[in-house]
Order: structure tokens, then C-alpha cells, then sequence
């Protein structure tokens, strides 16, 4: 059987392209294509080759990679799949819309529905530019609806990363999921049971990951905050954070697993599809401190691994800090929540099972 993976871009390494990785070294004998790739920016593929489309020949796409949001569609659409009988596309938008010839299957991993088209406002809503021009992209963004619905029908199957996109994706596309959590390479993760006195968030600096939240609690607590990660908000958070809070930019992967073991808590505020980071932390024997909906329903047991907070405001996550510290952690337990729920082999059978459960139904 001849194995396609398809992934929307190469450019970063965030969680779906972590995801990805998992994917690409499970099935080593397949064929890698995506609109873009950076291989020095994103996840490590060794010396695979990987197939990109035309985007890759634009001067500067791989970084500005985001302007190039209305053709990644008519891109992916252009790509020659046809001698391929099973395709796997991993997308938050754009790679689902790759076609199939007829007979092979199209099984897509959603990580969600692409937000900056059905949830504009939240998504960019202290981006200055989309204020500036949203009587020009209004338009563009509705014509990419159109197109996101029409390559929502390619795919004969969906998983999805959790309960919360699989509503996503019954309510904007009308299709049928099936959630599994999304795993992490639990060997990359260091437990430790003893704690040093700060507390850890790990991010892009978006403005929907609400970091300004953070910064405005830790502000008033004085407390030891470190944030990792890099963005186009970088520059206004730091000027509001006070001197308790450090701003690490991007860390290594073997850094950042030391913060997330030796944290008295990893604070995350935003509103996350599913969100690998708590899992992270939870492998670290470290718990989160979380906004109670989302991703973390899915992965989270309040009281035993984490502590949910209600509002994205600074008392809400003041409440919920005050709260972490009057619970005796069982820091073993926590690790062992997150190593018997979301490892690759608990993964990689759920998705076997259900690879095999679509190639056998649409056997003719």
C-alpha cells in the first residue's frame, strides 16, 4: 500500500507539527508533502524528502508563510496524489483539500477547523492589521469559507484531537468524527517530584493564547514566571511585565523539558482545540493550571492533575494559583495519568484500529 502524509506547512514547530513527526516516523516508507517546508524552523524528518507544492518557489513564502493563506487551497488541490491508495492528511485548515483518485481512501487528522475563518473576531482580534483592512479581507475571508467547506467533503474519514473539535467539525462541515487524544513522545519529557519556586507557560506569542492574561496576574502576585516562545506579541508583552516575569524566547526541546518537570505549575489561558502542553506537563509530573474549557476536558482531572479556572481575567487565574497550593500533588500520579492515557503505543492502536476499521469498509 502505497502511503501519502500530507501536512498544511513546514515552517514551525508547534504541537500539529509535532503530531506530524509522530506520523511520519510510524509510517517510514511513506511520502511526505506539504505547501511549504523549512526544515532549520520546524520538526526534524532526517533525510526523508519532502514534496511541496508551488508556494515553495514565492521569495520569502516559508516566512510570511501566513499572507499566503488564500492559495494554499487551489495549491494543495494541484498536487499529483494519484498513484497513492491511502492518504493522511494532518491539518488546522488547508492540507485536507489534496485529491484522491478513485478507489483510495483520504483518512484526515483535524487538529481543528482553520479559526481565523469561522471564529475571525477571537482569532485576530488584536492583530492591528486585520482591524485596519478587514473591509478588504472580510471579502477574501469569505470566499475561503467557501472553498475550506468544499474541500471539508475530500476526506472519507476525521479524527479528531478532541470532544471539543469533533463538535467543530460536525458543526462547520457536517461530517462525523472520531476523537483521539493526540499523543506525546513520552521519552522526551523529565519527571521530577522536586519543584523549584516559579511558575512555567509555553506558547506562541499569539493574541489569542491570551498571555497578556498571565502577565497581568503574575504582575500583581510577584511571583516567579517563566514564559517560553516567540511571536508578534513578544514586544507589547514584555513591555507590561514586571521584573518577576522573563520572557525565554524559543527554548531547545531538552530546555524546555527541564521547566516543564521542575515548575511549581505550567499556566496555560487560552481556549486550546486540544493542546499538547498540559499532557506535557502532566508527563513531567508537573500540573496545570488551565482555563476550564476545550482540549483540557479531554485530558485533565481537576484536583488530581490540574485546576480549571472559569474567565481569561487575572482574579480567575489568581483563584485558581492560590487554590494549586493548598493541594498536597501526588507528582507520581500525575506522570502515570499522562503515560497510561496519551503515550504513542495508546495512540497508534486506537488509530490501527481505525485505519484498518475504513480500508476494510471501503473495500468494494
Amino acid at each position: 500500500m502505497r502511503i501519502a502524509l500530507v501536512h498544511d506547512y513546514l515552517t514551525q514547530p508547534g504541537g500539529a507539527e509535532r503530531v506530524f513527526e509522530l506520523l511520519c516516523k510510524r509510517y517510514p516508507n511513506s511520502d511526505i508533502f506539504t505547501s511549504l517546508y523549512e526544515p532549520k524552523l520546524t520538526i526534524d524528518l532526517g533525510e526523508r524528502q519532502v514534496r511541496t507544492t508551488v508556494l515553495q518557489k514565492i521569495p520569502g513564502a516559508t516566512k510570511y508563510f501566513r499572507l499566503m493563506a488564500p492559495f494554499y487551497f487551489p495549491a494543495f488541490r494541484a498536487l499529483d496524489l494519484q498513484d497513492y491508495d491511502l492518504i493522511i492528511s494532518s491539518t488546522t485548515g488547508f492540507a485536507k483539500a489534496v485529491q484522491k483518485r478513485p478507489g483510495a481512501i483520504h483518512i484526515c487528522f483535524c487538529h481543528n477547523v482553520p479559526r481565523f475563518l469561522w471564529d475571525t473576531t477571537t482569532y485576530l482580534r488584536e492583530y492591528a492589521a486585520y482591524r485596519k483592512l478587514s473591509a478588504f479581507l472580510n471579502p477574501i475571508f469569505q470566499m475561503m469559507r467557501k472553498a475550506d467547506l468544499d474541500s471539508a467533503q475530500e476526506p472519507d474519514f476525521y479524527i479528531a484531537n478532541s470532544s471539543t473539535v469533533g463538535r467543530r467539525i460536525q458543526q462547520f462541515y457536517g461530517k462525523p468524527s472520531v476523537v483521539i487524544n493526540y499523543p506525546i513522545d513520552t521519552s522526551k519529557f523529565i519527571f521530577s517530584d522536586n519543584k523549584d519556586d516559579f511558575y512555567f507557560a509555553s506558547a506562541r506569542l499569539l493574541s489569542y493564547k491570551r498571555i497578556d492574561v498571565v502577565v497581568e496576574a503574575f504582575n500583581w502576585l510577584g511571583w516567579p514566571l517563566l514564559i517560553s516562545g516567540d511571536g508578534p506579541e513578544r514586544e507589547r508583552l514584555e513591555s507590561r511585565a514586571l521584573k518577576n516575569i522573563k520572557f525565554l524566547g524559543h527554548v531547545s526541546d531538552t530546555k524546555r523539558s527541564q521547566l516543564l518537570s521542575k515548575a511549581r505549575g505550567v499556566i496555560v489561558v487560552a481556549l486550546e482545540d486540544y493542546g499538547l502542553v498540559p499532557v506535557e506537563a502532566n508527563a513531567s509530573g508537573t500540573p496545570v493550571i488551565a482555563y476550564g474549557k476545550g482540549g483540557v476536558l479531554d485530558t485533565q482531572i481537576p484536583g488530581k492533575t490540574g485546576v480549571f479556572f472559569e474567565r481569561q481575567t487575572p482574579e480567575a487565574i489568581h483563584r485558581a494559583l492560590v487554590e494549586s497550593n493548598k493541594i498536597a500533588w501526588n507528582y507520581k500520579q500525575i506522570r502515570e495519568h499522562a503515560i497510561s492515557n496519551f503515550s504513542e503505543e495508546v495512540f497508534f492502536k486506537k488509530v490501527d484500529r481505525v485505519i484498518e476499521e475504513v480500508c476494510r469498509s471501503n473495500q468494494p
